[in-house]
C-alpha cells in the first residue's frame, strides 16, 4: 500500500506560509515600516540558463506612492534577516 502524494510545493504548507510571515517581518524591521505599508513575497522559479533555481522577491509599497523591491537569489526557506537587510541596503534593490 502506498502512502498519499503531498506535494512539498504546495501553496498552503505550513513551511511556505511561515516563511513568508519571517521575511514580511524582517523587512518590516529592516526597514522600520509603517503599519501602513504593504509587503509581498513571492518565490519564483527560473528555468534560463545561468539563473538559479530558485529567487525570492520582496516587494515593499508604501502609502506615498514608493516601491521598493529586492531578488535575493535563493529559496524563500533560506533567507535569513541578513539576506533581508544586504539585500534592501546594498545592490539588490530595484
Amino acid at each position: 500500500m502506498s502512502s498519499p502524494f503531498v506535494n512539498p510545493l504546495a501553496r498552503g504548507t505550513p513551511s511556505v506560509v511561515n516563511s513568508v510571515r519571517v521575511i514580511k517581518q524582517w523587512t518590516r524591521e529592516v526597514l522600520k515600516l509603517d503599519d501602513d505599508a504593504i509587503v509581498c513575497v513571492n518565490e519564483l522559479a527560473c528555468h534560463l540558463p545561468g539563473c538559479p533555481p530558485k529567487e525570492t522577491v520582496v516587494l515593499v509599497m508604501q502609502g506615498s506612492g514608493s516601491t521598493m523591491q529586492a531578488s535575493l537569489h535563493k529559496p524563500m526557506k533560506d533567507i535569513v534577516i541578513e539576506d533581508i537587510a544586504s539585500a534592501f541596503r546594498g545592490g539588490g534593490v530595484n
